[in-house]
């Protein structure tokens, strides 16, 4: 009775939970599913990482390269995210070019990286306007169930702080670059950003780390990224129905909370890596 309900009226059905402060897979509205974090997933990558948050699984690898400094940045390298959505993550995703989705995720990505100071980009630079480092971060979900921009923030700095990058000099007299892949030295990690979504029911309604299905009944969605010092980096909330000064406030309290809890969990796993070496 109770599945054929859900299937006939899935709004209904979730505004009967809702109505006694819960959700149908028993969360409290502000409850986060279960987090959890591996790093070094990928041998072949510089840094990597997999989060999975609920049934949501994302993964991570940063490809290291060395180019020449863009023209209006001869001091800075430079970091190039890409959000990937394939059909094996999820029927809602076809075959092809990058949809809307993926191409909204991987332009937030990047703006989180720039608003947050993530990393100082001149550190990037080997040689000014000769050669610096570009990040190539790739991002795949695996396994999609809604919150993909959580699990991407969380991933992309999980893989930062994993990756290192060998030691690189340009030989006088040759004036080509020389790395030293025996001297590798870690990415120094100025931030530690960390997004919160919520998504909101009959304008009223604020739920945090929405499931696909409640990303989809919901009237809109908000994702508000702070930094450990509680300032915020971001807020991204692509239309739906506007929010009260009162209800973002009460948002962003949430995802400060949720910064401090993802911030020890990337650190215990990243500590226990070094003590496992």
């Amino acid at each position: 009775m109770a599945a054929g309900f859900k299937t006939a009226e899935p709004l209904e059905y979730h505004r009967s939970f809702l109505k006694e402060n819960c959700r149908p897979d028993g969360r409290e509205l502000g409850e986060f599913r279960p987090t959890t974090l591996n790093i070094s997933s990928v041998s072949t990558a510089d840094g990597s990482a997999l989060v999975k948050i609920g049934n949501t699984t994302v993964i991570c690898g940063i490809k290291a390269e060395l180019t020449t400094p863009p023209s209006d940045a001869p001091n800075r390298g430079y970091i190039v995210p890409n959000v990937d959505l394939p059909p094996l993550c999820s029927s809602k995703f076809r075959p092809g070019p990058p949809g809307e989705q993926a191409q909204a995720a991987s332009q937030f990505i990047a703006d989180v990286i720039e608003s947050s100071d993530l990393i100082n980009m001149e550190e990037l630079c080997i040689e000014k306007s000769k050669l610096c480092w570009v990040l190539y971060c790739d991002i795949m979900c695996l396994d999609y169930d809604g919150n993909l921009l959580d699990a991407c923030i969380i991933v992309l700095l999980a893989a930062l702080k994993n990756a290192q990058l060998p030691e690189v000099t340009i030989n006088k007299e040759t004036d080509l670059a020389e790395a030293d892949i025996q001297k590798k030295k870690p990415l120094k990690i100025n931030r530690l950003p960390v997004g919160s979504s919520f998504a909101v029911f009959d304008d009223s309604i604020i739920i945090v780390d929405p499931t696909a299905e409640e990303e989809s009944l919901s009237t809109a969605l908000l994702t508000v990224v702070t930094d450990e010092e509680d300032r915020l980096c971001a807020v991204h909330k692509p239309g739906g129905t506007s929010l009260s000064g009162e209800k973002l406030q009460h948002c962003i309290n949430r995802a400060i909370t949720r910064n401090k809890e993802i911030s020890k969990l990337v650190d215990k796993v990243t500590e226990s890596t070094k003590t496992a070496k």
